[in-house]
């Protein structure tokens, strides 16, 4: 399994091997602990449960506290499940780190869009909206969006609405650098969210 929760910590630049600059997002991995086993005879289908950020007893509600006592564990913040193919390799209690990707490896990492509350159609989708000169009075409000013969408006007409807070996944992003000593990792490109929220990285063992 290649999988791991995080946090987006932000984007800055670091310069390659030829001198070029390389604009990365910096991702606080792990450390994470298996918190859980699906089998698939109990459960239809083999996975790994992780938990990330451990946390104080009163913060977490009463069917979790019984969830990390069965297994003996410290309670923590975050749980997600990775897709693994062989579940005999891990154990309740392992940790996972960020020594499990190697620089140069492709992952997907997903995460939550930034909200941007209520957007017009031209913020949302794009449009061109009206006429820019004296005489338009559209500018960047929607026409018609209806029918004359259905009189109503279609289910899936692109409109004004609420814009962004989605889940998103940006795939086959290239691991730059690794931090061991601190739970580093540092991708190519940008990731969603905005920074401090948390994000889930995938490689190609758990795709």
């Amino acid at each position: 399994m290649k999988g791991l929760i995080g946090k987006k910590i932000g984007m800055t630049q670091i310069f390659g091997n030829k001198g070029e600059v390389l604009p990365v997002t910096v991702i606080q991995a792990g450390p994470c602990v298996v918190s859980q086993k699906k089998i698939k005879d109990l459960d239809g289908y083999t996975a790994v449960q992780l938990g990330y950020e451990f946390v104080k007893d009163k913060k977490i509600n009463s069917p979790e506290t019984g969830h990390f006592k069965k297994n003996k564990l410290k309670p923590m913040k975050y749980l997600r499940e990775f897709i693994v193919k062989d579940i005999e390799k891990y154990q309740i209690g392992q940790e996972i780190k960020v020594d499990i990707f190697k620089a140069g490896e492709l992952v997907d990492v997903s995460g939550v869009s930034k909200g941007k509350s209520f957007a017009g159609g031209m913020k949302r989708h794009g449009f061109s909206g009206g006429g820019a000169s004296h005489g338009s009075m559209i500018h960047r409000q929607p026409a018609s969006g209806g029918s004359t013969d259905a009189a109503r408006t279609y289910k899936g007409k692109r409109g004004p609405g609420h814009l962004g807070n989605a889940k998103r996944t940006v795939s086959d992003l290239e691991i730059v650098k690794i931090d061991q000593e601190k739970n580093l990792l540092l991708v190519k490109g940008s990731i969603p969210g905005s920074n401090g929220r948390l994000v889930l990285i995938r490689g190609l063992d758990s795709k």
